[in-house]
């Protein structure tokens, strides 16, 4: 590792910013040794935040329906040999009861762009499963949305959202999404977001096609100027069915690295060590952890409907990745020194 590398990592460490030229030269120059460096700083930072514990999510996937045709999506509208699926009501309410009673303290509702989960019907949701489970939050992951919807969800109780920002390169957005969508919009709903009081995360997809060194620094000086509470990375899978089917799968090396970066930049960042890690790895999730990582969110969703939610091949559903085999996940975290937590698991200041 050379010299200049290690300063950046001091750097990054002391001041929380690096210019857009130093995170693609730590890009750039990555080395098993410099992962070492920084896999420890960001340890150490996330332990003395957050101790040895992880944070526990149920991810129920609501609905497979989307509007838009994302090219590296796996349910995007254009693909017709998704079998699609909209879970009722009563069923999402099943999920939450279930994953109560197994320990979770915050539901994760995700699902595709399904315009008939209209605001009036995910308020009645909302506010059903905080009257239910007022101890719990409530995260919504379901794409872009207006500001009043946002902000009537919002007063119906959700406490969070999960919006990824794909990429903060405007020419590589445009890549990645048909016309129709746009990279501005993307960037205002994350800033509406913030500023009627979520709880928001943003995140992106590592060794995305097109991506280069430049983006990737453009989005951890993204993550650094707008300071969110979440961070969602993983590395790209492409599906059989998209445009990018063909493209080679990101890898775990990277991803860890930017995990540690990302935990440097924001020490209190609430940053999933995702899906997507555990399918191209067995250890996948726990080398996220590892690496600064300090939330996991196993399925809640019904057995029946998991696999029909594949935004990309071969994604987990079952052995731990399912709520029910909740224990085989707390002794694999446990084997590398860290605890599975009940807790509503809020972002600490």
């Amino acid at each position: 590792m050379n010299n200049a590398v290690l300063d950046l990592i001091e750097k990054l460490e002391k001041q929380r910013s690096l210019t857009l030229d130093e995170y693609e030269y730590l890009i750039e120059n990555r080395s098993e040794e410099a992962y070492e460096v920084l896999r420890k700083k960001a340890e150490a930072v996330r332990k003395k935040i957050y101790s040895n514990e992880v944070y526990i999510r149920g991810l129920i996937e609501i609905s497979n329906i989307c509007k838009n045709d994302c090219y590296y999506c796996g349910i995007r509208a254009g693909n017709r040999k998704c079998e699609r699926y909209r879970l009722t009501d009563e069923q999402i309410f099943s999920c939450c009861e279930q994953g109560y009673k197994l320990g979770f303290r915050t539901f994760v509702m995700q699902g595709g762009e399904d315009a008939w989960f209209t605001d009036e019907r995910l308020c009645k949701i909302i506010g059903r499963i905080k009257a239910l489970y007022p101890d719990c939050a409530v995260t919504l992951s379901l794409g872009e949305r207006s500001k009043e919807s946002y902000k009537k969800l919002f007063e119906a109780g959700a406490d969070r959202y999960l919006l990824r920002h794909e990429t903060a390169d405007k020419e590589h957005y445009q890549k990645l999404h048909p016309q129709n969508m746009s990279f501005e919009n993307r960037l205002e709903c994350l800033k509406n977001l913030k500023e009627i009081g979520y709880q928001v995360g943003c995140g992106f997809m590592v060794d995305s096609p097109y991506q280069t060194n430049r983006t990737i620094a453009k989005d951890l000086k993204f993550i650094e100027e707008f300071q969110p509470d979440m961070c969602g990375i993983g590395p790209f899978v492409p599906h059989k069915e998209s445009v990018f089917a063909n493209h080679p799968q990101g890898t775990v090396e990277l991803t860890c690295h930017l995990l540690s970066i990302i935990r440097l930049i924001k020490p209190n960042i609430l940053l999933p060590s995702t899906t997507a890690l555990g399918t191209i790895d067995p250890d996948g999730r726990e080398k996220g952890i590892l690496s600064g990582a300090n939330v996991v969110m196993p399925n809640l969703s019904p057995e029946e409907t998991r696999d029909k939610y594949e935004l990309y091949n071969n994604k987990l559903t079952t052995g731990a990745e399912a709520a029910l085999q909740r224990n085989a996940l707390m002794g694999k975290t446990e084997k590398i020194g860290y605890k599975i937590v009940t807790a509503k698991g809020d972002i600490k200041k």
